[in-house]
């Protein structure tokens, strides 16, 4: 027998709220099912381990971030804008009523020394898919260094979402992030010139 869609949602969402909001990488699986009110049996029915219940919700968090991601560059009405629009979809994905006070999938690497493959697929999708699209979005201002201009928005990304975990600085305004990496863009503007 299959598990119904809404108490897969309901695992999922438990699992966001525990692991990913709440910052609880090591949660126990008891902390989740009693949060999500399901039996254990219904975990693995449904997922077959924490792990790959851990990666179901980095997908879904990643899906709905790259919806954000796509909103944000579809707003934009330059190629300079359209590159920055990665901070204002982490402005935006920051302020919902489900954002973390941290990234998801940072928190998950730095949860695990060694992580299930099932968890090291889910983040290297999420940074795989950050470095392409920055690239791709890079080479119309970049041209040929759009590689390079797109490893440094990736770190300066990266960077503002480890700032968050610092204590005093989970309100690290976006907007430094944006500065510090418009300044890189525009460098590499004019290099291209």
């Amino acid at each position: 027998m299959g598990t119904r869609d809404s108490t897969r949602n309901r695992l999922l969402d438990a699992t966001d709220e525990v692991v990913f909001a709440g910052g609880d990488t090591t949660a126990p699986v008891d902390r989740i099912l009693e949060r999500a009110g399901v039996s254990p049996a219904t975990l693995y029915r449904a997922y077959g381990s924490k792990e790959e219940l851990v990666a179901a919700a980095l997908d879904r968090r990643h899906r709905e971030w790259l919806d954000a991601w796509d909103a944000a560059v579809a707003r934009a009405a330059t190629d300079r804008g359209r590159l920055l629009a990665v901070f204002d979809a982490l402005e935006e994905f920051e302020a919902r009523d489900d954002g973390a006070r941290w990234c998801a999938f940072l928190g998950t690497a730095a949860g695990y020394a060694d992580p299930p493959p099932v968890l090291a697929a889910a983040v290297r999708q999420d940074s795989d898919s950050l470095r392409v699209r920055l690239q791709t979005l890079a080479e119309p201002v970049a041209g040929p260094r759009a590689g390079e201009l797109a490893e440094a928005v990736l770190l300066v990304v990266s960077g503002h979402l480890a700032m968050r975990l610092r204590p005093g600085a989970a309100g690290a305004p976006v907007s430094a992030a944006r500065e510090v990496a418009s300044v890189l863009v525009d460098h590499a503007a004019r290099a291209r010139r």
